[in-house]
C-alpha cells in the first residue's frame, strides 16, 4: 500500500513540474528576460501570473516527489503545501505555503525572540524581522531581502487592522486581494535587481 500510494504520490508531483511548472515557466522567462520598457500592461500581468503558477507547482511538485518517493521506502514526510492560493490573508498564506519552513521559522526564529508573549511594537517587530531573515535565506539579494520585508510588512498590518478589513469584505474579495499582494510580491522574488522590480510593476500599472 505505502509503495502505491507513493508512487500515485510521485506521479502527481511530477506532472505538477512537467506539465505545468515547466510550461509556465516558458512564458515566464519569455517575458521577464525581455526588454521590461517594452512591455504592455497585459503582458506584465501574463508574465507575473505564469510566474506566480510556476513558482507553486514548482515546489508542490518536488514536494510531492519527495513524500511519494519517501513513502515508497517507509517515511512518513510532513505536507508542505495546503492550497496556498486560496488563501484570504497574508498570515493564512503563510500557513499554508512551504509549511515546513514556516514551522522552522516559527519555532527557532519567532518563539525564541519573544513571539506573541511581548507587547505590540515587538510583536510586530518580531514578525517583520522574521520574514526579513526568510529573504535573506532565500538568497544574498537585496530583491530576495525586500521580498521579506514586503510580506512582513502586510503581516504586520493584518495584525494590526487589516486582518479585520479582510475578514469584513467576504472570502471572495479577501482572497482575491490577498493573491494580487502574493502575486506583486513574486516580481520582487522573480527579479534580480530592485529598481528592475519596480519598472516590471509599474508596467503593470500603467
Amino acid at each position: 500500500d505505502d509503495r502505491l500510494t507513493g508512487f500515485y504520490r510521485f506521479v502527481i508531483g511530477l506532472a505538477k513540474k512537467v506539465f505545468i511548472a515547466n510550461q509556465m515557466g516558458a512564458i515566464a522567462d519569455e517575458i521577464f528576460n525581455g526588454d521590461y520598457y517594452q512591455l504592455s500592461t497585459v503582458t506584465a500581468w501574463v508574465g507575473s501570473f505564469a510566474y506566480t503558477f510556476q513558482i507553486y507547482f514548482d515546489f508542490s511538485g518536488y514536494s510531492d516527489m519527495a513524500i511519494g518517493l519517501g513513502r515508497m521506502m517507509g517515511f512518513r514526510f510532513p505536507e508542505n503545501f495546503n492550497n496556498p492560493y486560496i488563501s484570504q490573508s497574508i498570515t493564512e498564506f503563510w500557513r499554508r505555503w512551504h509549511m515546513t519552513l514556516g514551522n522552522w521559522m516559527k519555532n527557532y526564529l519567532y518563539i525564541p525572540l519573544g513571539g506573541n508573549k511581548v507587547g505590540a511594537f515587538r510583536l510586530y517587530f518580531n514578525l517583520w524581522i522574521v520574514f526579513l531573515i526568510s529573504g535573506l535565506w532565500h538568497g544574498a539579494s537585496w530583491s530576495f531581502i525586500l521580498w521579506g520585508a514586503y510580506h512582513g510588512f502586510f503581516l504586520v498590518i493584518e495584525r494590526a487592522f487589516f486582518g479585520k478589513v479582510l475578514q469584513k469584505i467576504g472570502k471572495i474579495p479577501a482572497m482575491l486581494i490577498t493573491f494580487l499582494i502574493v502575486n506583486f510580491g513574486w516580481v520582487f522574488f522573480r527579479v534580480d535587481k530592485i529598481m528592475d522590480a519596480l519598472r516590471y510593476i509599474k508596467r503593470m500599472l500603467t
